[in-house]
């Protein structure tokens, strides 16, 4: 179902539980949740601008994202949401309550996110290999062009380092970022690379949980103690097992964590 060109399905009952997903990937990476958890919940789950079903039908920008996903909960009266970002989804539901408030969500939880992904002189704790804003526009300049070697390698990383990964999970998961269309894919890296979410962060008004995997090839442990030291009402919960995809590596244990959110009253 869309509104306005978002595509965004809407499936179970209970209390609503919000899941945007990450950069190249789509809705369909949070099945584990919604298969797990739709008897509970009522599970919203877009496919974000540049991505999936929405592909180009709206603005190609963290802002864009936000201002849809925002008109959905109030075109269906959402209130009381717990809502969930995976990676970029994360910057996409931060921009989302700065640009309209909390006041439909109950609680958010991160998955593997940093408030700012590029590196500078005075912030070491964007992504682990050093991206900064040169390095970022070398990316941006490559994605269209080397697009057919990138979905292998973003699948790659997203699992745990050093812990054996299936052939054909691997290829699968690679198989569905292939799916996504380079040339709206680069505007949407250009804009979230562009968020600097610290300062909200800092006055975060909501209940917040970062779910990180110990064994993230993307982000480190600078970036978890940069929320414990800035976020208030902050929980920290590490997944062993896990790299950048705590709820595809362990999801079990994710779906407990949220089953838990849903459940408060």
């Amino acid at each position: 179902m869309s509104n306005k060109g978002l595509y965004i399905r809407d499936v179970g009952a209970g209390r609503p539980l919000v899941l945007i997903h990450g950069w190249s990937c789509t809705g369909q990476f949070f099945q584990s949740q919604i298969d797990g958890l739709m008897a509970h919940a009522r599970c919203l789950v877009p496919d974000l601008p540049g991505h999936g079903h929405t592909g180009n039908h709206l603005p190609l920008t963290i802002e864009a994202a936000a201002d849809a996903v925002h008109a959905e909960l109030v075109r269906r009266d959402i209130t009381g949401a717990v809502v969930c970002g995976w990676s970029m989804g994360a910057l996409v539901a931060y921009s989302m309550i700065e640009r309209f408030g909390p006041d439909r969500l109950s609680s958010f939880v991160a998955i593997d996110m940093t408030p700012k992904v590029l590196n500078t002189s005075t912030w070491q704790n964007g992504t682990l290999n050093g991206l900064n804003s040169e390095l970022n526009q070398v990316f941006l300049d490559a994605i269209v062009p080397d697009w057919p070697k990138l979905p292998g390698r973003i699948a790659s990383r997203l699992f745990a380092h050093g812990l054996p990964v299936g052939q054909e999970r691997k290829e699968k998961v690679g198989a569905e970022i292939a799916k996504a269309d380079p040339a709206l894919l680069k505007p949407m890296w250009a804009s979230l690379t562009a968020q600097d979410f610290r300062p909200l962060l800092q006055d975060f008004p909501l209940p917040f949980h970062l779910v990180a995997g110990r064994r993230s090839q993307l982000y480190g442990q600078g970036v978890h103690r940069w929320h414990e030291k800035n976020v208030p009402d902050f929980q920290l919960h590490l997944f062993e097992s896990s790299g950048h995809a705590p709820h595809m590596e362990e999801p079990v244990r994710f779906n407990d964590l949220l089953m838990d959110l849903i459940d408060e009253r």
